[in-house]
Order: C-alpha cells, then sequence, then structure tokens
C-alpha cells in the first residue's frame, strides 16, 4: 500500500484546490474540461503502463501495492494522471488575476 499513500497527498490536493475555485467563473467549464482530459489521460495511461510492464521496462514490488490492477498497471499509477487533470487547471485559475481587476 506503499505507493497509495504516496499518490494520496497529490490526489488530496488536487480536489482541494479545485473546490477553492467552485466560486471563480467557468467552474462547471472547467469540470467538463477536466473530466475529458482526465478521461484521456487515464486511457493513455493504461495503454502505455500496460506496455512498459509487459515488454518489462519496469515492474512494482508487490507488497508495495494495493493489489487492484488494470491489465498489468497497477491502479496507484491513475492517481498522477487524474491529480494532475484537475490540479493544473485549478492552480492556473487560482494564480491569475480576476478578470475587471487592475
Amino acid at each position: 500500500m506503499t505507493y497509495l499513500l504516496i499518490s494520496l497527498p497529490f490526489l488530496v490536493v488536487a480536489a482541494a484546490a479545485t473546490l477553492a475555485t467552485a466560486r471563480r467563473s467557468g467552474f462547471g467549464r472547467r469540470m467538463a474540461a477536466s473530466g475529458i482530459a482526465a478521461i484521456v489521460l487515464l486511457a493513455l495511461t493504461a495503454v502505455f503502463d500496460n506496455v512498459m510492464i509487459g515488454v518489462g521496462l519496469y515492474s512494482y514490488p508487490d507488497e508495495h501495492l494495493s493489489g487492484l490492477r488494470v491489465g498489468l498497471a497497477p491502479i496507484e499509477d491513475f492517481a498522477y494522471p487524474l491529480a494532475a487533470a484537475f490540479l493544473v487547471p485549478a492552480v492556473y485559475t487560482l494564480t491569475r488575476r480576476h478578470e475587471g481587476r487592475a
């Protein structure tokens, strides 16, 4: 479970940053875009991680995994692309100036 515990803070930070943008304009549009980006990133992760694990480029020690897998890829591999799909737009939104302010 080590990799899952390492991934958890990234998911929590992404969720907190995303929620912090809930009152900013365009939240629904951002969530839709982030959702689409997440689906694409998760699909790419599923394909490429399975290929890389399948050909032996890397492996994980079983004692550090939750045991859940998508093909050969451990579920923990999917935390980072999921977090990125929501965290990047949230950080951009939080750090840009509001419209109408100098």
